[in-house]
């Protein structure tokens, strides 16, 4: 079987606080979520236990809160943030817990099993995520802009690249 590259910072501690722009692909890039229409995506009902679940992660890490995100047809574009204030996960006390249950891989990974099991339990036995996530560490203000802007313009740049195969030369 071939070897999978790491796709994180081997020497860096992703469960400190920072900013974390990560993309989560589905598997095959089948679109499981929706479809992208006159620049907007449309959910549908995976699409939107997708969204749900996204938004629900603060709930489950106190530690983190989201930014700006977007749900494409088959993979998400998302800023998570991870503050300092509070070590908890769920309802467990601080003390209980090791830094590594907060880390940005058991973040993505929680959200990942969520929808895999709402996806399956619903009629979409297929589902499934490509292996691991895609992450940037976000380093100042600049890279954030640009960020920001990329996932708002995401939609809009799908359509259009989907357009360019339909176009006469």
């Amino acid at each position: 079987m071939k070897t999978r590259k790491p796709t994180r910072l081997k020497e860096y501690d992703y469960s400190i606080a920072g900013w974390y722009y990560i993309t989560i692909c589905v598997k095959k890039h089948v679109p499981f979520f929706g479809r992208i229409k006159n620049g907007k995506m449309k959910l549908n009902k995976l699409g939107k236990h997708v969204n749900k679940c996204w938004e629900e992660i603060p709930l489950h890490y106190s530690c983190v809160k989201l930014d700006e995100y977007i749900i494409m047809p088959n993979h998400i574009h998302g800023i998570i943030i991870i503050t300092e204030k509070n070590n908890t996960v769920g309802s467990r006390h601080a003390s209980t817990l090791h830094r590594e249950s907060r880390t940005l891989s058991n973040i993505v990974g929680s959200f990942k099993a969520a929808v895999s099991k709402y996806a399956h339990d619903h009629k979409n036995k297929n589902f499934q995520w490509q292996r691991s996530f895609y992450d940037r560490i976000i380093r100042n203000e600049k890279e954030l802009y640009y960020i920001r802007k990329y996932i708002i313009e995401n939609p809009m740049k799908w359509e259009l690249e989907d357009n360019v195969e339909n176009l006469e030369i």
